[in-house]
């Protein structure tokens, strides 16, 4: 790789070659050729990244480079040493934790929307609120009777797997992405901020999610 600015230096070291000047147009072009290397810029990824133990963590396993987010270069049991199955668990880590993020958000609304809107629960905290389903009366989502009155744990227990299920299934069947778009990381549509259009903050992002 050379840089722009060193090309330049040459150029204009150089600036004519016998008694003809060096034409202006081909200094832009080769301007112009010179691209970012496509590696994502963090201490995150590469060899050199931060690993599990820190100094004391040793050799990690060959299949673990640091090319995918999220590697810290622990894998003792080998579960990723095959490549198909690799890619299936990390295509399951990513979908879990995003599914926790929708969670963590769904722990937190109620009790804002009981301290600051008005809205009765009953009772507001996380770990409690469930509780109220084998009460007399069950539970109101969203402490009203008519959106779900919630009185039987197998029903919605039934609900979540079958709901659960058909979003997977929609998903893992090519869902609402399309053609060509990456199955993790689609972007397009599903990024209208445009918070992936930088190469090294897409890759910081993606550490961050994980």
């Amino acid at each position: 790789y050379i840089s722009n600015s060193a090309i330049m230096s040459v150029i204009s070291a150089n600036t004519f070659v016998g008694s003809k000047p060096v034409n202006k147009k081909m200094v832009t072009s080769m301007r112009r050729t010179q691209k970012k290397s496509s590696a994502p810029d963090s201490v995150w990824y590469g060899p050199d990244r931060p690993q599990f133990l820190g100094p004391f963590s040793g050799d990690c396993p060959s299949y673990l480079t640091g090319e995918f987010p999220g590697d810290y270069g622990w894998d003792t049991a080998g579960l990723s040493a095959d490549p198909e199955t690799f890619r299936r668990y990390r295509e399951q880590e990513l979908i879990h934790a995003r599914w926790a993020m929708l969670g963590a958000l769904g722990c937190v609304t109620p009790e804002i929307l009981s301290k600051y809107g008005g809205v009765s629960f009953g009772e507001s905290v996380w770990f409690k609120a469930g509780s109220q389903i084998f009460q007399e009366g069950g539970l109101d989502y969203l402490g009203n009777a008519n959106l779900v009155h919630a009185q039987s744990i197998l029903a919605i227990l039934g609900c979540q797997v079958v709901l659960m299920g058909a979003i997977e299934a929609y998903r893992v069947n090519g869902g609402p992405l399309g053609e060509g778009l990456d199955p993790l990381y689609p972007g397009d549509k599903f990024d209208p901020l445009g918070l992936a259009d930088d190469p090294d903050t897409f890759a910081e992002l993606k550490i961050k999610e994980i």
